[in-house]
């Protein structure tokens, strides 16, 4: 049986429905916090069961009979979400499962200064240690970060943040495909290649592409660090811890 934790997430809930396309529901389970949330999933076929990154009892109960786990990445950034990760881990080992999938980032590095890459980076290095087989999916920036980035840009006609570089923005019914092919013909060990998309944009593009689709100008801003801090509290974001 084929396990998918965070099923009622974006990439999570994509990836079963790719599975649907591929294999029937009942070699499918999906770990869930809100188990409420899946039962269209269960009409289905697909085996529903509650499983917590907190409470590792849960996910053995969740991935019992687990031939794969598919460890769709916890939110939770620093240690603790690194302890989420490793109780998943140590939870599909004792359901004996023969594979985990791990929803890693193409700049996974225990050196970046983006935490969620320290993240991505740590739980590679529990998936070695743990001596199971693994794949960890190399996933590019998720497409749907631009709806963030853009903010207000679609109403004000400027789009505001510090200097950047070209992204290849990756949508997630791409990466589901591509993790579903992966969960069912076996054909990555380890790391995977890069998940991403075929052309890298700026931001300067992307407000070029945002105004040909909304027929309205929008103008990219480069401002500093600083400014675009000031620019996001003004918005409502929280102020950094101190």
């Amino acid at each position: 049986m084929i396990i998918v934790t965070g099923a009622n997430g974006n990439l999570g809930s994509a990836v079963v429905e790719e599975l649907l396309k591929r294999v029937p529901g009942e070699q499918i389970g999906v770990s869930v916090r809100d188990v409420d949330k899946a039962q269209e999933l269960e009409k289905r076929s697909v085996r529903v069961r509650h499983g917590d990154f907190d409470h590792e009892e849960s996910l053995l109960h969740a991935f019992e009979g687990a031939s794969q786990v598919l460890l769709v990445s916890s939110g939770v950034l620093g240690e603790a979400g690194v302890r989420q990760h490793m109780a998943a881990i140590n939870a599909a080992k004792k359901a004996g499962a023969e594979r985990i999938l791990y929803t890693s980032h193409m700049a996974s590095s225990s050196t970046s200064l983006f935490p969620p890459m320290l993240n991505h980076a740590r739980t590679e290095e529990l998936l070695k240690e743990s001596g199971m087989p693994f794949t960890s999916l190399r996933n590019g920036f998720y497409a749907s970060s631009l709806v963030w980035l853009l903010g207000g840009a679609l109403q004000s006609g400027e789009l505001i943040l510090p200097e950047d570089g070209p992204v290849a923005w990756t949508t997630h019914s791409d990466l589901a495909e591509a993790t579903a092919t992966i969960l069912t013909q076996r054909r990555w060990d380890g790391l995977s290649p890069n998940l991403t998309a075929s052309e890298a944009f700026d931001m300067e593009e992307i407000a070029a592409m945002a105004s040909d689709i909304t027929g309205r100008p929008i103008r990219r801003m480069v401002v500093s660090d600083e400014e675009h801090r000031k620019h996001l509290i003004a918005r409502g974001f929280p102020r950094s811890p101190s």
